[in-house]
């Protein structure tokens, strides 16, 4: 039985209807668009992977070994940042003046870049399980031009946790009946899991914050008495 995905838009950015009409090939595109081309946002990343997984698993995706597919994502999650952080470092602060159209929103520059200063380094991992942000920061990455070896490095690790992960977890867990009857839910609890990595950063920084304002000493008044020096 063909699995059915939740109509949360046109047919066209429906992650089942994408696969069958373009294959492994347009997954590999859409990866690479979502992961830094501005015109990317809206693609369905998170879903696109998940239903992936399932139909490698399923069968009704075996041109390829699974290995091959989650090699191949993550290949194209890396190379979709590389060009975004490029493209950041070529336009630098243009990027915030330009005009609000009917695909580019000046919010979501101001939002990816937020969260690439509250996170620094690290936000090349966390963003890449959050939609519209993850598009964004590494753009924000090239025009804060952050060091070109730690981009690097933390795009391969959220390239490979972001693409390898989603895709695995739809294909284990495409191999449960309930899932494969229970698809549209699926989806919906992927969409919700993905800010899971944020709120557990938010909280621990919140954490980290209190602790560091209960160390700071408060400064002793000095009592002038008898014994006082004149």
């Amino acid at each position: 039985m063909t699995p059915t995905t939740l109509a949360l838009g046109p047919q066209w950015l429906d992650s089942d209807y994408l696969i069958g009409q373009f294959g492994l090939l347009g997954v590999l595109a859409i990866v690479f668009a979502e992961s830094g081309l501005l015109i990317g946002f809206f693609l369905p990343g998170d879903s696109l992977l998940f239903t992936t997984g399932l139909l490698v698993t399923t069968g009704k995706l075996n041109q390829y070994p699974l290995w091959v597919v989650c090699l191949l994502v993550a290949l194209a999650a890396i190379l979709g940042d590389q060009a975004g952080y490029l493209f950041g470092r070529k336009v630098g602060p243009a990027l915030f003046r330009r005009p609000d159209s009917k695909i580019f929103k000046q919010e979501n520059v101001q939002k990816a870049h937020e969260f690439f200063e509250k996170y620094g380094p690290k936000s090349l991992v966390l963003a890449r399980f959050v939609p519209v942000i993850r598009t964004f920061t590494p753009i924000i990455a090239g025009v804060s031009r952050m060091n070109y070896r730690s981009f690097i490095t933390f795009n391969i690790i959220g390239g490979t946790l972001w693409g390898v992960g989603v895709t695995l977890l739809g294909a284990v867990l495409g191999q449960v009946e309930f899932v494969r009857k229970n698809i549209e839910m699926m989806l919906v609890a992927i969409v919700l899991i993905s800010v899971v990595p944020i709120a557990i950063e938010f909280l621990r920084a919140r954490s980290k914050a209190k602790k560091a304002g209960e160390g700071v000493e408060r400064p002793v008044p000095v009592q002038r008495g008898r014994h006082a020096r004149r």
